[in-house]
């Protein structure tokens, strides 16, 4: 398996991911305005040609704060979940956020999502209380 970082001149990769990899089907217009800002990081876990998992995330810049990273969301395959593909994206993610000069990287899951919240424990995340709030279709 391999971790590719894919930016605005590899939009074909994302282009031809098929069905259950993402909540939805690729929209070429956002996922060009997503690729095209340097604060965004989309990582594809590929085995050979298919893309079996996926993490994206932003940098998020303060007037007063040093740089973070949000990661937006992390998925994998049906078919390749419990064999370390969200562990590697992870740890490529956070690798990439030290990288471009975050001093932290953060994210939200649902409480019931055990998987995910063993991962990020595993990971030495610290749970910290939150409550979201969506407007709209945000959430």
């Amino acid at each position: 398996m391999s971790i590719v970082e894919v930016g605005p001149e590899r939009i074909d990769l994302l282009l031809a991911i098929g069905p259950g990899l993402f909540d939805h089907a690729i929209r070429p217009d956002q996922a060009r305005a997503f690729l095209a800002s340097p604060l965004n990081v989309l990582l594809l876990a590929c085995e050979g040609e298919l893309a079996v998992g996926m993490a994206t995330g932003t940098v998020l810049l303060h007037p007063d704060q040093p740089p973070v990273m949000f990661v937006n969301e992390v998925g994998t395959r049906e078919t390749h979940q419990r064999q370390g593909v969200a562990e590697a994206l992870m740890r490529h993610m956070l690798d990439l956020a030290r990288a471009r000069g975050c001093e932290g990287l953060w994210l939200g899951t649902e409480p019931g999502n055990a998987p995910a919240l063993g991962l990020y424990r595993k990971l030495g995340g610290k749970e910290v209380p939150f409550i979201g709030f969506g407007w709209d279709e945000a959430l």
